[in-house]
């Protein structure tokens, strides 16, 4: 039947019902998305029929990752397909990010609603303003603004009401509508209202305040929408990693580029120089040099050889290597890391809850006194009681409508990170400056965070009887051909010196050991101990001086010629100058720091003991350095992670604060909450001053919109008419509501000179 689709047996795919791969067996025809799928089903038919019906997909297929939608703030929500949270109003966001995503559909809706609309508002305040212009002027150029642009808003405010989940939206609903509502009635049937409200002959209007409310609120989603996006920035740079593709093995020997979708478990792989590591594995043959960075964090390759393993998206380097797949898909250490950044990420909202809190008291409590002052105006109020309660009651929902409250945090945060990208400093969200002031544990990565990420020359010495340059010209001349990172350290400085080098022959490399090969019709050994043993050279003299060097965190090689020692030389990962200061000015804050890294105990040992570092974690995987983090945030410390590798991402996303390098991976920045653009760890000061400074700033803010609602919500409501006659107008409502959106943006703006 035409159009049918069927289930590859083998893998699970969807195969459409026109394939020419197809199998008969047991009077059911079986079809299969690949080659490979159907030549491992006709090896044994039987041990696979059982799997999979032969016919049509089934009518609800699994989900694909990333339809599985879910509230960044209230994770417990989940759906399939977006849709707004029914708690906090929110658009949802997809649980698992895909590289195929486009843009956030709702950041698109909502930009192209503020720009077609901003020139309305901005033509409707002017004219309210200048006095200018008729009521039905007003009313034409506010209608699209409040019935189109803010249409989502509406809809976000009835669905509060509907399931009893009050939120900000609840007040920006009621308070637009109201505005507008109350304009309409008084453009269209202007007789209603009393001449008390009437000015230059004719009755005020309010739609400058609805279509501005909208406007200005657009705008906040948009600067929300768009840092929220960053958020899936580090999973969707995580699974760019993987290749797309690798190169299967067939069983006659030939070879085929296969999606990595359709590799299996047992597959043989050719992973040839230069390419990605398609999946986790065992090594069967060839030699090579891996770069692993992507996951230790160590910038030093690894050599390859039959019987290692490797990890898929890992860098192979020159040479060629065949390797049988052992794990593949979702069971790969990079979907692993995936996993954890995503759990980690949609784990945070304390924060967010106790907002949502306060925000539902907040909206109970001026909804409340808004129907309070309609009731009392209505049945006790003077003639027209009821035109006075409508009146009065909207003046409360103006003037209580979150304008100031809504700014008070948000333009804190933005003239902060405008202040902090002016020096180095990158806040991905809010939540970030609140927090890291709080912060008493620092755990710090090693490689690219405490030190330059780069292997540098350290040192030469040489043995009785050589100079050091010649045993440094030597050594390099053998390293010459080398591509291993250590090997151009000591040519980088050989080079450096103006030193001569000779062509080497015979050059092999004894993996896990060093180099061997011919200089000058000299036989020359490069490695360690166990190499120069080998080779039947006595490394003793030295070995005192080559452990003192170990302990400053360099790696030694000792250099043999033609059986005898001629010396050393030193390559270490230097520390960043600027990270002494750093760590001791941190220390003299109270804050811990703790150590994590992928290298050996010993070098991180010395490289902790000339910071004054105390705490000390070697040879820890992605995982450790994420369990770290969780068990210093359960013993109630307020912990920020700074770190630039990809292993690092996992206990960046679930660090209070996660802290990248710029000049490290783009998962790390993507899975931090604050970027430090140089690499100086120095930034961690210049970013916890100024999130002192934002918070105090915050909370100036909150306290001036609070007081000015306290104030202004008793006095809208008409508290002080019974004692001296006076009424707040809605527009003299809108015009305090103004002001004290003024006010919080020009207290906010006191952060440019922090």
């Amino acid at each position: 039947m035409t159009g049918q689709t069927h289930i590859d047996p083998i893998c699970g795919m969807t195969v459409a019902d026109d394939s020419p791969r197809r199998f008969a067996f047991d009077g059911t025809t079986y079809y299969f998305c690949s080659d490979h799928c159907l030549e491992k089903f006709s090896a044994d038919p039987a041990k696979y029929a059982s799997r999979t019906p032969a016919g049509s997909a089934p009518a609800e297929p699994e989900v694909a990752p990333g339809t599985t939608y879910t509230c960044p703030m209230h994770p417990e929500i989940r759906q399939q397909g977006p849709g707004t949270c029914p708690k906090c109003g929110m658009a949802l966001e997809p649980e698992m990010p895909s590289l195929d995503e486009g843009e956030n559909p709702e950041l698109v809706d909502f930009r192209r609603r503020f720009w077609w609309t901003l020139p309305l508002s901005v033509a409707t305040f002017v004219l309210a303003m200048m006095g200018a212009g008729s009521n039905w002027v007003q009313l034409v150029l506010a209608t699209p603004v409040v019935l189109w642009a803010g249409w989502p808003f509406l809809v976000r405010c009835v669905d509060s009401i509907r399931t009893r989940n009050p939120n900000m939206w609840t007040l920006i609903g009621i308070g637009v509508a109201a505005a507008y509502a109350y304009s309409v009635v008084a453009t269209l049937a202007p007789n209603l209202i009393p001449a008390d409200f009437h000015e230059h002959g004719r009755v005020a209007v309010y739609f400058e305040a609805a279509a501005v409310i909208v406007s200005l609120t657009l705008m906040g989603q948009l600067l929300e929408l768009r840092a929220r996006s960053q958020t899936s920035a580090a999973i969707r740079a995580l699974l760019g990693l993987a290749p797309r593709t690798a190169r299967r093995i067939r069983a006659d020997g030939t070879e085929e580029d296969v999606d990595l979708s359709h590799v299996h478990v047992g597959d043989r792989l050719r992973v040839r120089p230069g390419e990605k590591v398609p999946v986790d594995g065992l090594v069967e043959e060839g030699r090579s040099s891996v770069d692993e960075s992507m996951l230790t964090g160590e910038p030093i390759a690894v050599e390859k050889v039959a019987g290692s393993r490797v990890v898929g998206s890992t860098l192979n380097g020159s040479g060629s290597l065949v390797m049988r797949a052992e794990k593949v898909g979702s069971a790969t250490m990079l979907a692993q890391i995936v996993r954890m950044v995503a759990q980690a990420q949609r784990s945070r909202a304390p924060m967010q809850r106790m907002a949502d809190a306060v925000s539902y008291w907040f909206v109970i409590a001026v909804v409340a006194i808004a129907a309070i002052t309609f009731l009392a105006w209505g049945l006790f109020g003077p003639e027209p009681r009821w035109i006075y309660a409508l009146l009065n009651a909207v003046a409360v929902l103006i003037i209580a409508c979150p304008c100031a409250l809504g700014l008070a945090t948000p333009m804190s945060v933005m003239v902060a990170m405008g202040r902090g990208a002016s020096s180095g400093v990158l806040f991905h969200d809010a939540e970030a400056i609140e927090t890291l002031r709080a912060i008493d544990t620092l755990v710090v990565d090693k490689t690219g965070t405490l030190t330059r990420g780069k292997p540098a020359f350290h040192g030469v010495e040489a043995a009785h009887g050589f100079a050091p340059d010649e045993v440094l010209r030597l050594a390099a001349s053998l390293d010459a051909g080398s591509e291993h990172p250590l090997a151009d350290a000591i040519v980088a400085e050989a080079r450096a010196r103006g030193l001569q080098l000779a062509p080497a022959s015979a050059f092999d490399s004894a993996t896990g050991l060093g180099v061997r090969g011919e200089v000058e019709g000299r036989k020359l050994l490069l490695g360690n101990t166990m190499l120069m043993m080998e080779g039947m050279v006595d490394s003793l003299p030295m070995m005192d001086r080559a452990e003192a060097l170990r302990r400053e965190g360099a790696t030694v090689m000792f250099l043999g010629v033609d059986g005898t020692l001629a010396g050393l030389v030193a390559v270490a990962d230097p520390v960043k100058e600027s990270t002494p200061e750093a760590i001791q000015k941190l220390k003299a804050l109270g804050i811990r720091i703790v150590m994590a890294t992928g290298d050996g105990l010993t070098t991180a040992k010395a490289v902790a003991s000339a910071l004054g570092i105390d705490d000390v974690r070697g040879e820890v995987r992605p995982v450790d350095k994420l369990k770290l983090v969780e068990k210093l945030r359960h013993e109630g410390r307020r912990v920020a992670m700074a770190g630039d590798g990809i292993n690092d991402a996992p206990a960046l996303a679930a660090a209070d604060v996660g802290i990248a390098m710029g000049t490290g991976t783009d998962v790390a920045m993507a899975s931090g909450k604050v970027t430090l653009v140089k690499g100086d760890l120095r930034g961690i000061l210049r970013a916890r001053e100024l999130s002192e400074a934002t918070v105090a700033n915050m909370k100036q803010n909150l306290a001036f919109a609070l007081v000015y609602n306290a104030l202004g919500v008793p006095v809208a409501a008409g508290i002080l008419y019974p004692f001296f006659g006076i009424l707040l107008s809605p527009m003299i409502a809108a015009v305090a509501m103004s002001f004290s959106s003024v006010s919080v943006v020009t207290n906010a703006l006191r952060l440019r000179k922090s």
